[in-house]
């Protein structure tokens, strides 16, 4: 009989041949003539061993020939020579096993899983296969992709096989067969604002000129990365979950979807369970008063009877230890511990000290010495494993555990001993975790002969702890079990009686000695019943994996203790061996017999081995638990005894917890075999797993709980967890506890069956509860393992386990794939897992991840370790080759998505929302003001610039009155390039002016770009533009080693500002006009371009004065981080009134001194490095960024040097010195303590994080936290707010991220969940949620945006529709807002803060919220030690996750599980696509900002070069 365990009904295989036209009295399932003709056709070709699959088609073929003409088969293969199918019928006696690890198959599994992936045919998903890059996994060839090999299905049904060829042959239609698909509006875009959609994407139109920085509309349909976000988003199409039948509305909390009870969940409706007890534990008169007494016995009155043979590495005999040896060796250790490993006086170890047993597997002799030896002397053995290496799987854990036991000594062999790590020195590697030990070795020619007067201590058991066994948690904690004295010897004496134990049996053990059944019967109990004991190591298992059976063979062992691994590797090897005879058996222990699965390893085995003796009464399965010892056990039974029912239950039953019989859905059942009957003396009950220990009703899942003598005592040093295991009083209904005697949990779920039966149908520790369902680990590798083909993956090298994400828990399955596996068979492999699982169990897998060969941490038996797996998997240390991520279709608690509610203005006061008609408004200081303070401080010099409206006139004013004074002071890495006098710029700037007039024929009005490296010639031709009477534009030179990507940018600038020359170095125009520029753009049609190296010594005649302050300046062009090129007007008003404004903040005189390190392109740096010193009067030193790149103290040694007190910078320049310097710079004598004002100068939020950590790396040279602040401007103004040095600290808020989700700012404490810190950007200058301003050095508008005049009115020129309805404002684009603080400013007024948020343009839309990137990539960047950047995007509302990997390409994959977690847990978000690229392939503009919109089209256009892109389920 083969019978499946993980889903599926009873298939008696030998008995299903004799029922052809009825239906099977044993399992029911053949019910025709066309099932038998498969399953005959299926034998004959499986039991004649391996076959190839042409073999298997030829004979499979050959087979079917004679039944094709009736129309029984539609295989259109066909043969002339028929075999009759009765043939078949010889070879079922014989049937082999394979030569596969089947410890989790069976025919009938196959067949559920493929009729489950059958289903999914119609629906025709087609999963979107993740791209690698072909460098990074050499694993995986893309050459070697063939179908998928079903040749490890040689036992389906032909109409099965062709099922799944179908299925094949449709994933990879639709895998090749992209459909157009995009087909975008500007609705549907990733920016949230019709603002922004528009400046973005424009009306659709297409221009010449927008291929380079402007945004693209669109990317071709046969885009590869597109074809598979748009399967992703046909697969995502499928609801997976309810539909919400109401939107989000609450503002303030977003509410966890909580799944509704489902009305037909079975519910138990049986009456409650009443205690089952075992039998009475026997009374027998020679049962000795303790084990150390039995020892005594046998070693004096049977010295010469065997106690244990060893076997070598060959499984032949090694040493067999007789009682006699046994006990004199034990002695001689027990004498040695106490007498002679220190003084009399102050001795080593006494009585009740704990000790570790370090031994090996393959040495049971020496454990059974030390063992012994301990409990002679009353010492409390702890065994353990042997660490192999500091980075054991689980070696820190036992480190706790000997800690916890208080463990200072250590006994082990020679042997193992040297095999140990050991340090340069040679003395035993400390081990993590580990308490310092003192090593001894126990081999006898180490140990003292006890001397004559000397005799052990041989009490009656007690309540003394005997021994401690460890224990491993599902979490991986390791904890001590301690076994007193009365519970072994019980415990010993209860197998005695169940098992029928008898003096002098032959015992073949093959667990590990150390604990668990291969201690308690292969070490206690046969020496208890002087049983020889045979110990078959793991290491000969693997090389001889027979040889535990040729050992009952060859000592006609009575007793086999083994697991179902073993059953297995005894039947992949039985035809090595012939002539094996297992008659002599009378029980063959399987001690997890409680697993669901192991009812098909106990058939098959069963049906191997029959013909060599073995008989279905000899196999006893076993139930039991490190806390409660052997729970129960089955009996063996007499010749021809009937053997009891198996239960056929249903596997939704058993999800919810209750028992219904399966008599419908033969694919989703289990079928269970029981455990036997309780041990004798013991009481046992079923209580709830959860909550208090309820008893369970009798058609009820629960945890078995036993009361015995026979079983641990406590967890050693645990109190507070030994109290809610082994002082257990269960409950009934009422609440009333049934008794006073204490249970222990025992960690196994079951039920008690007919007859008092016990069945156990899984363990708590691998239960997995998802969305209040119950799963049981083993039954989800039987799944997994039913899908073929498996030549993907090791089938004994799965681990199961759940990771809690959002609120549940999520299943993941991490498998070691085959070395030989390509890439596209183990995708197709991990797709059709999750069909399989979904179908069957009703379970959506969060990650299936597949880990190269021999990667998985292993327990020292070679099973895998799932608790370090786990941690491996959080960590992001797995490092797998293959991941498939699956959140869509098992997230199905998300918020509801929120509606949009019409909503006023608002003001943030103290902290508290207040919502009506008042906008939130903030003045700055009065410019005027500046008049009477200059009189005041009578600086004459300054108070007479204020009578000229422009900058040119202020230029010439200063070279008449003081032409000797330095204005600029431009510095590099070794020495002081150049300085620039107020006469020098001014004599410059003419020169300038001549070569226009001269060279250029410009007329006055014409756009002149200049194209120049940060120095003073940018400066002098600025103001040589201003005296011609043109409008000077900058432009970042393009990059010499990367001209591809920046110099269509330098075009496009050129082009859209329709430039009538080019002012630049001879340097520049060379490359302009090179070969490599004629690559990229059109060199040929470059305006007229003037080298300003060699200037004419001319004076221009007149200098242009312009006829009013309203007249453009200059045009500032940028490129924000959506990726728009935006042009805006600044005219001689604006200017004029901004330099003012930041004299008036900053307190700029003469007589100051400030450094720059910025870029001097656009915006207030622009204004900073060109015109401020030139209105203001004082000296700028000036620091290219670049120059830091090879001289990284530059800008701080200036600042020390000159001893600064005003500078100003940009992120980049900060993160630079951050992440580079440290603090080497004190070495060079840096001192920042003259630093009185830092200002950072950007055009987004704060970055608090960046500033706080520049703060305190640089608070030991003297840097004064409060001397940091930052400044905030925008494209419709400059400089909206600046932090200056007379104004208070910058003041910092932490508000509710749900809040900003939905456009309100709630003030909550510090450190509160979901917190998000907000640093203020400065003193407003004028300003309003979103931010709105109404200032005199506003921008007069764009330059152009291609006839949007609309926006430009909109965005410049827009009024209240409430209140003051005349005033104009500027739309900043940011969200904002204002709070008036508590603290002063200069003037005594209170302080009104402002607080950037974000961008407009950058926000995402999803779920009907509003969020902010910098807020997920700050996430997302703390998910893993190797993200050095990240950015994110949405297309087609699918959010998109780029990461910059800094390690190795090993960590990619692990990358893809940790950012899909955080950003769930943090945002609540599904993360679509996560992308690894290497690092630097973030865009980021001058400015130091991300450009996530060019990001976002490179990604589309295929154009990244990725490590990886994953795309989540």
């Amino acid at each position: 009989m083969y019978h499946r365990s993980a889903y599926y009904v009873c298939f008696s295989y030998h008995r299903c041949l004799f029922y052809i036209d009825r239906k099977c009295p044993t399992c029911g399932l053949i019910t025709s003539q066309t099932k038998y003709l498969y399953i005959c056709v299926f034998l004959c070709i499986v039991l004649t061993g391996d076959i190839t699959q042409k073999g298997y088609e030829k004979k499979r073929a050959k087979l079917l020939a004679p039944f094709l003409t009736l129309g029984l088969s539609s295989d259109p293969t066909s043969n002339p020579n028929a075999v009759p199918v009765a043939a078949s019928r010889q070879h079922r006696a014989h049937r082999s096993g394979g030569t596969r690890d089947d410890r989790y198959r069976s025919d009938i599994h196959t067949e559920a899983v493929q009729a489950a992936l059958a289903r999914h045919k119609e629906e025709k998903m087609a999963l979107p296969m993740p791209t690698k890059r072909r460098s990074a996994f050499v694993q995986s060839p893309a050459e070697n992709c063939t179908p998928p090999d079903t040749s490890s299905a040689s036992e389906d049904e032909g109409s099965l096989r062709r099922r799944q060829a179908a299925i094949s042959a449709m994933l990879a239609q639709n895998l090749q067969s992209p459909e157009y698909w995009i087909n975008r509006s500007v609705q549907s875009s990733s920016t949230s604002s019709s603002a922004s959609s528009t400046l973005s994407h424009g009306d659709g139109k297409t221009h010449n000129h927008s291929q380079g920085i402007f945004l693209s509309t669109g990317v071709p349909a046969h885009s590869r990365v597109s074809t598979k976000i748009q399967q992703l988003l046909n697969t995502l199409k499928r609801p997976k979950r309810p539909p919400l039948s109401e939107f989000f509305l609450d503002d303030f909390e977003e509410i966890v979807e909580v799944p509704q009870p489902d009305p037909n969940t079975p519910r138990p409706e049986g009456r409650q369970m009443i205690p089952v007890k075992g039998e009475p534990l026997g009374v027998v008169s020679n049962w000795p008063p303790a084990l150390q007494a039995a020892l005594a016995r046998w070693g004096a009155t049977q010295a010469k009877s065997p106690a244990l043979t060893a076997l070598d590495i060959t499984g032949k005999p090694l040493y067999t230890l007789t009682y006699g040896k046994l006990w004199s060796r034990s002695l001689k250790l027990a004498y040695t511990l106490l007498n002679k490993l220190g003084t009399k006086n102050e001795p080593v170890l006494k009585p009740g000290d704990r000790v570790a047993l370090v031994y090996p597997n393959s040495d049971p002799g020496m454990f059974w010495v030390a063992f012994y030896g301990c409990l002679l002397a009353e010492v409390i053995p702890v065994p353990i494993e042997v660490p192999l290496s500091r980075k054991d799987a689980g070696s820190q854990q036992i480190g706790f555990l000997l800690g916890s036991c208080g463990v200072g000594l250590a006994l082990t062999s020679e042997v193992c001993l040297k095999g140990l790590p050991k340090t340069q020195n040679g003395e035993i590697m400390q081990f993590k975790g580990w308490p310092l030990l003192k090593w001894v070795v126990t081999d006898t020619k180490y140990l003292t002969k006890p001397s004559k007067d000397w005799q052990p201590h041989l009490p009656t058991a007690n309540t003394d702890t005997a021994y401690i066994e460890y224990k491993a948690s599902k979490e991986g904690t390791v904890m001590g079990v301690a076994v007193s004295k009365i519970s072994m010897l019980t415990h010993c004496q209860a197998l005695t009686q169940a098992c029928n134990y008898c003096e002098g049996e032959t015992l073949v053990n093959v667990l590990d000695f150390k604990k668990d059944s291969g201690l308690w019967h292969g070490v206690l109990t046969s020496v208890m019943n002087r049983i020889h004991t045979i110990s078959v190591p793991y290491s000969v298992m693997k090389a001889c994996p027979l040889s535990w059976v040729q050992r009952v063979h060859v000592h006609k062992a009575r007793v086999a203790l083994v697991k179902c691994r073993d059953l297995h590797w005894a039947m992949m090897a039985h035809r090595d061996q012939k002539d094996t005879n297992l008659s002599s058996l009378r029980m063959l222990i399987v001690a997890d017999g409680a697993n669901p699965w192991s009812v098909s390893s106990c058939d098959a085995f069963l049906n191997v081995f029959q013909s060599h003796g073995l008989t279905p009464e000899m196999i006893c399965p076993c139930a039991s638990s490190p806390e409660a010892m052997t729970v129960a056990i089955r009996r063996p039974g007499a010749q021809g005894t009937p053997l009891p029912a198996r239960a056929v239950l249903s596997m939704a039953g058993l999800s919810h917890g209750v028992i219904r019989v399966n008599t419908e859905d033969k694919n989703s059942a289990l079928t269970v075999q029981d455990v036997g009957h309780v041990m004798p003396g013991a009481l046992m009950c079923i209580v709830k797993p959860d909550g208090p220990p309820m008893l369970c009703k009798t058609d009820e899942i629960g945890e078995i709980v036993l009361n015995s003598r026979a079983g641990g005592t406590m967890y050693y040093g645990l109190p507070g967890v030994t109290k809610n295991t082994f002082e257990v009083i269960p409950v009934n209904s009422g609440g009333t506890p049934i008794g006073d005697v204490p249970f222990k949990r025992t960690g196994l779920l079951g039920f008690v069956g007919p007859g008092s039966l016990v069945f156990v149908v899984g363990k708590i520790e691998g239960l997995l509860s998802v969305s209040g369902r119950r799963h049981n680990a083993d039954d989800l590798v039987a799944t997994a393992l039913a899908v073929e083909p498996v030549k993907t993956i090791y089938r004994g090298r799965i681990a199961v386990f759940s990771v809690t994400v959002f609120y549940d828990e999520r299943v993941v399955i991490v498998a070691e794939q085959r070395p030989d596996a390509n890439e596209e068979d183990s995708f197709q492999w991990m797709s059709r897992v999750l069909q399989a699982i979904d179908s069957i169990h009703q379970v959506g897998l969060y990650c299936l991840a597949l880990v190269p060969a021999n990667t998985l941490p292993k327990t020292p038996l070679g099973g895998i370790h799932v608790s370090e797996t786990k941690q491996h998997f959080l960590e992001g240390s797995l490092h797998p080759c293959n991941i498939l991520m699956c959140p869509h279709t098992c997230v199905t608690n998300l918020p509801k998505p929120r509606q949009k509610q019409p909503v006023g203005p608002a003001s943030i006061m103290v902290g508290n929302l207040v919502a009506g008609k008042r906008i939130a408004q903030a003045s700055g200081r009065d410019l005027g003001l500046i008049d009477d303070q200059e009189q005041s401080r009578k600086v004459n010099l300054s108070s007479f610039v204020l009578q000229h409206q422009f900058l040119s006139e202020a230029l010439q004013w200063r070279a008449q009155t003081d032409p000797d004074q330095v204005l600029y002071m431009l510095l590099n890495a070794k020495v002081t390039l150049s300085t620039a006098t107020c006469s020098q710029l001014h004599k410059r700037a003419e020169k300038i002016t001549a070569a226009l007039l001269e060279r250029g024929g410009i007329n006055t009005g014409d756009n002149v770009v200049l194209l120049y490296p940060p120095g003073i010639d940018l400066i002098a031709s600025f103001y040589g533009c201003l005296y011609a009477g043109c409008i000077p534009v900058t432009v970042r030179p393009p990059h010499p080693q990367n001209l591809a990507a920046t110099l269509p940018t330098v075009r496009m600038i050129i082009d859209v500002s329709k430039a009538a020359c080019i002012l630049t170095t001879q340097t520049l125009m060379k490359i302009l006009r090179s070969k490599e520029a004629a690559g990229c753009v059109n060199v040929k049609t470059w305006p007229n371009i003037i080298d300003t190296d060699d200037l004419p010594r001319k004076r221009p005649s007149n200098i242009y004065k312009p006829p009013t302050a309203e007249m453009l300046a200059y045009l500032d062009f940028s490129v924000s981080t959506t990726g728009m090129l935006t042009g805006v007007k600044i005219s001689h008003s604006a200017v004029n009134a901004l330099c003012r404004s930041i004299k008036l903040q900053c307190e700029l005189y003469s007589s100051r001194q400030i450094a720059i390190c910025m870029d001097p392109y656009c915006g207030l740096g622009f204004v900073l490095w060109c015109m401020s010193s030139v209105y203001s009067g004082h000296q700028s030193i000036l620091i290219p960024p670049m120059e830091l790149e090879t001289s990284l103290p530059l800008w701080l040694s200036t600042l020390s040097q000159y001893k600064i007190r005003d500078t100003f910078c940009s992120y980049s320049v900060m993160e630079l010195c951050t992440k580079g310097l440290g603090t080497q710079t004190e070495a060079r004598g840096v001192n920042l303590s003259c630093v009185r004002s830092c200002v950072v100068i950007a055009e987004e939020r704060p970055r608090l994080a960046l500033t706080q950590s520049f703060s305190k790396l640089f608070k030991d040279l003297g840097l004064s936290p409060r001397a940091v602040s930052t400044a905030f401007g925008a494209r419709v103004n400059l400089a909206i707010c600046l932090q200056g040095t007379a104004g208070p600290d910058p003041s910092t808020v932490y508000v509710d991220m749900k809040s900003l989700r939905h456009d309100r700012v709630r003030l909550v404490e510090r450190g509160a969940p979901q917190s998000l810190p907000l640093m203020e950007s400065g003193t407003v200058r004028h300003t309003s949620h979103p931010i709105w301003v109404n200032s005199p050095h506003n921008a007069s508008g764009y330059y152009t945006i291609y006839g949007e005049e609309s926006l430009q009115g909109d965005h410049f020129n827009t009024r209240l529709s409430f209140g003051d309805t005349e005033t104009l404002w500027a739309r900043t684009g940011y969200l904002g807002f204002v709070r008036r603080t508590e603290l002063l400013d200069a003037r005594g007024d209170r302080h009104d803060a402002l607080f950037v948020v974000g961008s407009l343009d950058e926000t995402l839309e999803l779920r009907g919220l509003r969020y902010h990137p910098i807020d997920i990539e700050t996430s997302v960047s703390r998910a893993h030690r190797s993200i050095a950047e990240s950015a994110v995007f949405t297309w087609t509302n699918l959010l998109v996750v780029v990461v910059e990997l800094s390690g190795s390409e090993q960590e990619a994959l692990d990358l893809v599980p940790l950012v899909t977690n955080v950003v769930l847990k943090e945002h609540h978000l599904i993360v679509g696509v996560v992308v690894i690229v290497d690092p630097g392939v973030i865009p980021i503009n001058s400015r130091g900002e991300k450009q996530r919109m060019h990001l976002r089209d490179s990604f589309l256009a295929d154009q990244l070069d990725p490590i990886y892109v994953a795309y989540n389920m």
